[in-house]
């Protein structure tokens, strides 16, 4: 048995606000994660023996990530040893979401693996506990298999679906690689904006007023990483309000449709300036309609 040309979806943090502080360390955030369609693909073939096989072309993997530390293969373990089933799977992953770009590639591969093998294994576990499985796994990947555009609190996993207008994005990657875990140890971040109610978002995108809220970890990484810095600079420039996603260094700016976007990406391509060792500060440009829910949310029963 195999699925073919499986994907893992990209998100956006539409806001991120970081809240406050646990005592084991965990930071608690408020933020809205939303689907663009960007997407890792997968293939996955079922196996007899209970092995766990990656393969992919030179690049298709995370860079420098050896196959004990692959989040794509620790979540079919996970999922062998919560049901005990006897198979494995021949998995065939390309990367197109970039690492370390705050797009949550990692944990969306992670989350379409629970998805899909939990299908072809037929293991029949519901969304609640692939979701409960999801969490050692990270942050961001319960709200994958969530399936839903959401409203998340606490470390990320208390979520409410929401309702978000259509829109569509610009998606800019710098060059830079930004770790998670040095942004968040950072002693300079802002741990305490105050919290707020779904309520007040959801009527602040009635009113179309643009992206609510702030990214707190922007500033961090702005001082941290000129170069981001200077591409959201470019993004300003260009009459668009930059906003990082998680902690980046992709930006994205919000617009109306994909049509929107498609020329504003052209634009955006026009005005980085080549340099003798390729494109400065802007690396790749993309133009993303918003999902309004993970395109595999039904193979879950």
């Amino acid at each position: 048995m195999r699925l073919y040309d499986v994907p893992a979806p990209a998100k956006l943090n539409l806001f991120l606000h970081v809240v406050g502080r646990r005592d084991d360390g965990y930071h608690l955030l408020q933020t809205v994660f939303r689907f663009i369609d960007l997407n890792d693909t997968f293939a996955f073939e079922r196996r007899e023996d209970g092995q766990l096989v990656r393969e992919g072309d030179e690049g298709d993997y995370p860079p420098d990530v050896p196959a004990h530390n692959d989040l794509v293969l620790r979540a079919g373990r996970r999922l062998q040893q919560a049901t005990g089933t006897r198979y494995g799977a021949q998995i065939r992953y390309t990367k197109h979401i970039p690492t370390g770009g705050g797009l949550g590639g990692g944990s969306s591969d992670a989350a379409t693996t629970l998805i899909a093998l939990n299908r072809l294994w037929g293991t029949g576990l519901t969304r609640a506990a692939l979701m409960r499985l999801a969490l050692p796994l990270g942050a961001d990947v319960p709200a994958f298999v969530f399936g839903q555009s959401a409203f998340a609190q606490g470390v990320g996993e208390d979520l409410t679906a929401i309702d978000l207008p259509e829109r569509a994005y610009v998606v800019v990657q710098p060059p830079q690689h930004i770790c998670t875990a040095e942004i968040f140890s950072a002693p300079d971040l802002t741990r305490d904006t105050a919290s707020v109610k779904i309520s007040v978002f959801a009527d602040w995108q009635t009113g179309q007023r643009g992206l609510f809220g702030h990214n707190d970890l922007a500033d961090v990484v702005y001082q941290r990483y000129p170069g981001v810095a200077r591409a959201a600079q470019m993004l300003t420039e260009s009459g668009l309000a930059a906003r990082l996603t998680g902690s980046g260094s992709c930006l994205f700016a919000e617009l109306g449709n994909i049509s929107e976007a498609r020329v504003h990406q052209q634009k955006i391509i026009g005005k980085i300036p080549c340099c003798d060792n390729g494109r400065a500060d802007i690396k790749a440009v993309w133009a993303c309609a918003g999902l309004h829910e993970h395109p595999l949310r039904y193979w879950i029963d």
